[in-house]
């Protein structure tokens, strides 16, 4: 039978630990990630910025109305600020080339990233409005506009999040349990959960 702090060691499951990276390498795998995922989003942005930037010099923009005029404009404003935001980590990372200031970087990055999606999904809500307005009629455009909306909030930011609410009280649970399994004679797995979850972090 196996001692009760090796089982303690596995219910933790701590990811860093079980695939034995250090930090560098930790930090060099969560940059691939992220840039990754960079090269996922900023090809739809960009031919969505693309896009509104032919708008204005086609013939039948004279005939928007005030109100889609409005809209189109908040959606090339929010089209320019995500791309703005998803490229700012690829701009900090060469300017501060050999500083050694990844972990900063991932904190930033992460955080532009955020706010980029944020700005991709008012863009999107926008050119829903417009196109189905022009298609159609204002009151369809306005219940298309509010589906794109309602759908990119589950998806990209309600899911994740509800799902991260989930998993903090059993990290912290599990890292209790580590914590006292320690304190009752085992040696080191109260430090290797402590440092564990420093590296989560």
């Amino acid at each position: 039978m196996k001692p009760v702090h090796v089982l303690a060691e596995r219910a933790d499951e701590d990811p860093v630990e079980e695939s034995g990276e250090n930090l560098r390498e930790k930090l060099n795998r969560e940059l691939i990630e992220l840039l990754q995922e960079m090269r996922v989003v900023l090809p739809g942005i960009q031919v969505i910025f693309g896009f509104l930037l032919t708008v204005p010099f086609t013939a039948r923009f004279a005939q928007l109305t005030s109100l889609q005029r409005s809209v189109f404009f908040v959606s090339f404003i929010a089209a320019g600020g995500a791309i703005a935001f998803l490229v700012a980590p690829t701009s900090y990372h060469r300017l501060r080339w050999r500083q050694y200031d990844k972990e900063n970087l991932l904190r930033l990055a992460n955080k532009f990233a955020i706010i980029g999606l944020a700005f991709f999904a008012l863009s999107l809500i926008g050119i829903a409005f417009i196109v189905t307005d022009m298609v159609i009629e204002t009151r369809a455009a306005i219940w298309v506009a509010a589906g794109f909306g309602l759908v990119a909030l589950l998806l990209w930011f309600v899911l994740p999040l509800a799902r991260r609410a989930q998993q903090e009280p059993r990290v912290t649970e599990r890292s209790t349990f580590v914590t006292s399994v320690d304190s009752t004679g085992s040696t080191g797995t109260g430090a290797r959960a402590e440092k564990g979850r420093r590296d989560k972090n």
